[in-house]
């Protein structure tokens, strides 16, 4: 009996010392600093410990770049702030400063505007009364409808909204796009249908900076505008954003780093009233100051093209989106434009567009419609940019809504009676991905021009 007793404490001694040791070795492989949790050792499955770490599941289907983002923010200290903001860059494609995106900042709703701006856009009657009189007058009436055939995944934003900023630099920054051309009017002046945008400058420059975006100026034919306003326009530009380092200056082929600047309807004001501004000895010259710059003006008619250059622009652009609309939105002829321009010493920056339907403001005009047909009209028209070997690209547009010229994403939407195109059965950012695709063919083409 006693013998038993002796053999049963043994074992129980020797079962708790087993259970004791098991114990310690568990312990070992806990993450260090850990109060509960798995005791399996996560911390020996780096890909494990981060997601229990951060808190941050991914729901099935969930982007994993966002998944990435929400991970990082979760861990983010003060201090690295700006690390992680380059970091987050590294998830974009490089921008490519040889591609400019026309940027409208018109837009406006009750909540940062105290009313609908531009959304509410009115129907613009025919010029022929006879013609006029069979269709629809009056104004839209957001936000289920507006001014457009599309309807914006953002919705009826303002372009004051810095979150709606952040969207759209985002958005370009996918595309690959380096540089927005913003539609600009002096302070306290503005289309017939919207309001005053300057003082939305500055946040639209921060924004850009952040995703390493470049920011140059459209400036419209405001009321009023001539030689002389226009050299009030450029030094009030440079001297109150030139030294914003998102501010874009375009290096000449003389090392030369000088912003650039698009005209839009240069063409009513006469070459001699340009001259003054954009050629030597002219009476309101910006040339060889402080304010010089690179002046693109817009080529719509054929003669255009002696009048840019008698007028002393360094480039041209044609920025309807329109093939056939006009001689310099005319794709087959962009090859002859670009050695006219060679010949002279001058830019050429062909404008693509992924179609055009403004029905919406001009239900008359259906002629000019051009349909996406999926993107293919879009790639067509890059297509002819990079075949007459163009030393910039431009897009019209980014969001240019009241035109349907726009690449920003746009989502199905029916409101009554009325049902909006839509990029099916694409996603939503299909314009922003093909624009990234020919990024990269541009860069790759301009490799070899170069050689």
């Amino acid at each position: 009996m006693a013998r038993f007793r002796r053999k049963t404490c043994i074992t129980l001694t020797g079962l708790t010392l087993f259970i004791f040791v098991i114990t310690l070795i568990l312990k070992s492989l806990r993450p260090e600093g850990s109060g509960f949790g798995s005791p399996f050792g996560l911390g020996l499955f780096p890909h494990l410990n981060r997601v229990e770490q951060s808190a941050v599941q991914p729901q099935i289907g969930e982007d994993t770049s966002a998944a990435k983002a929400a991970r990082t923010v979760a861990k983010k200290m003060p201090d690295e702030s700006a690390i992680e903001s380059e970091a987050a860059l590294d998830d974009f494609p490089a921008p490519n400063y040889n591609l400019h995106a026309f940027y409208y900042t018109w837009y406006g709703n009750p909540q940062f505007d105290g009313k609908y701006i531009h959304w509410d856009h009115p129907v613009l009657p025919h010029w022929d009364p006879k013609v006029a009189v069979g269709y629809p007058k009056g104004s839209h009436s957001p936000p289920e409808d507006i001014g457009a055939n599309f309807y914006p995944a953002l919705g009826t934003y303002s372009s004051r909204d810095p979150s709606v900023v952040e969207a759209h630099m985002q958005q370009l920054r996918a595309a690959a796009i380096g540089v927005l051309a913003l539609s600009w009017y002096p302070p306290g002046m503005k289309d017939d249908n919207g309001e005053p945008t300057d003082d939305i400058v500055p946040l639209i420059l921060d924004v850009a900076q952040k995703y390493q975006l470049k920011v140059a100026f459209h400036i419209e034919p405001y009321k009023g505008r001539d030689d002389l306003s226009m050299c009030n326009n450029i030094k009030y530009i440079v001297e109150n954003y030139g030294d914003h380092p998102a501010f874009f200056r375009y290096k000449t082929s003389s090392g030369k780093l000088l912003p650039l600047f698009y005209v839009y309807d240069s063409y009513l004001l006469s070459p001699d009233k340009w001259a003054n501004l954009l050629k030597d000895g002219g009476r309101h010259s910006v040339r060889n100051t402080p304010f010089d710059g690179l002046f693109v003006g817009l080529l719509v008619e054929e003669k255009h093209k002696s009048d840019i250059l008698a007028a002393g622009f360094d480039g041209v652009y044609t920025y309807f989106a329109t093939n056939g609309f006009s001689y310099g939105s005319s794709h087959n002829n962009w090859k002859s434009i670009k050695g006219f321009c060679d010949s002279n010493n001058l830019m050429f920056i062909p404008s693509v567009g992924p179609g055009y339907m403004d029905t919406s403001i001009r239900p008359w005009n259906f002629q000019n419609t051009r349909n996406r047909i999926n993107g293919k009209y879009y790639e067509t028209a890059f297509g002819a940019a990079l075949d007459a070997r163009a030393d910039v690209v431009s897009i019209t547009s980014f969001n240019e809504w009241h035109e349907g010229t726009q690449i920003e994403k746009a989502i199905p939407k029916t409101a009554g009676q009325t049902t909006y195109q839509d990029y099916l059965p694409h996603k939503s950012d299909i314009y922003l991905e093909i624009t990234r695709r020919w990024a990269e063919k541009l860069v790759k083409e301009r490799e070899k021009w170069l050689v």
